[in-house]
């Protein structure tokens, strides 16, 4: 039995126990981090130097790829190291570090889409009022608060978790620190310490999960009211990617918290914890090029700079770019 005044670290679980496995995990998570970096690496270059991605959803889609890389840059990196070097270890101070910045990003990107859904909805059904309902200023103003929001919720979680007390070990049953398998390391009643948490937690996402529903609804309604055809495939083709990326989001995360608990294993668990962390992250950035022309010719262009560094990038900003 141990306290937490005692725990100096954690002991987080491994996702194999041979050595050959461990180093082909390794090189596995490096080459989706790599490509995760390289590809909203990519959409942040892109929307910061073409002058036809300053538009007001190609700024919540900056936004979305910054949030993408510090969600996956959270977890990742650890797990690839402790795989490299046979550990599990985690400081007490690195774990906090990774339940707060996890909850944190997550957090965020749940209402950025729920942001981008408002812009689709205003879009659709509203395009003469778009300018005075979706403006520069109102833009700024939603993306500051969906960052608050997260900010806010993971102090609570994080402050709320790490008060209590922990005596049943040290060892997390998760590749990456997670609240509910700390909440097991603890012996005092933690409900009621997490409720208030809770309460603002489940608000939050119910009420975004609500809104967005609402504002698809109200989507298709309008795209099916459309006479033109064109206008039709205009507007599915604007709200496609962003409703594939919203159901592949949230489908992880209910799959990941409303299981059975009558199913639940550790493999299962570790499967379902790298689907919803990592997965998202890596091709949110591929459905969001897919769809739009402008942002595939362009990303095409910045890998060509990346990957020839004799090129000039002021020059094809300036010109190639216009």
């Amino acid at each position: 039995m141990t306290n937490s005044s005692s725990i100096s670290e954690f002991l987080l679980l491994p996702f194999a126990d041979t050595r050959k496995l461990q180093l082909l995990h390794f090189g596995l998570f490096l080459g989706i981090y790599l490509a995760a970096l390289l590809g909203n690496g990519l959409i942040l270059t892109a929307v910061a130097c073409d002058r036809r991605l300053h538009t007001l959803m190609d700024f919540f889609l900056l936004n979305l790829a910054l949030l993408d890389l510090g969600c996956i840059s959270t977890t990742l990196p650890k797990a690839m190291a402790n795989a490299l070097w046979d550990t599990r270890a985690i400081s007490y101070q690195g774990c906090a570090a990774q339940v707060f910045f996890f909850l944190f990003f997550i957090s965020a990107e749940y209402s950025i889409l729920t942001i981008m859904a408002y812009d689709c909805y205003v879009a659709t059904c509203k395009p003469l009022h778009y300018g005075s309902l979706v403006g520069s200023r109102a833009c700024a103003q939603m993306a500051a608060a969906a960052w608050g929001s997260g900010f806010l919720n993971a102090v609570l979680h994080t402050a709320t978790t790490f008060s209590l007390p922990l005596c049943q070990g040290n060892a997390v049953d998760q590749f990456f620190c997670k609240i509910p398998q700390i909440l097991k390391l603890s012996c005092s009643d933690t409900f009621l310490r997490e409720v208030g948490a809770l309460v603002f937690s489940v608000s939050l996402v119910f009420g975004c999960f609500v809104f967005i529903v609402l504002s698809y609804v109200q989507i298709l309604r309008a795209v099916l009211r459309m006479p033109s055809e064109q206008g039709r495939h205009k507007a599915f083709s604007m709200c496609l990617p962003h409703l594939a990326v919203v159901s592949l989001f949230v489908s992880t995360g209910i799959f990941a918290y409303l299981k059975p608990s009558s199913n639940s294993s550790p493999s299962l668990d570790l499967l379902v914890a790298v689907l919803y962390s990592v997965v998202p992250p890596t091709v949110n950035f591929i459905i969001y090029s897919m769809r739009n022309q402008d942002m595939k010719a362009t990303l095409k262009k910045e890998f060509l700079v990346m990957t020839n560094p004799l090129l000039d990038r002021d020059f094809l900003c300036k010109h190639v770019y216009s």
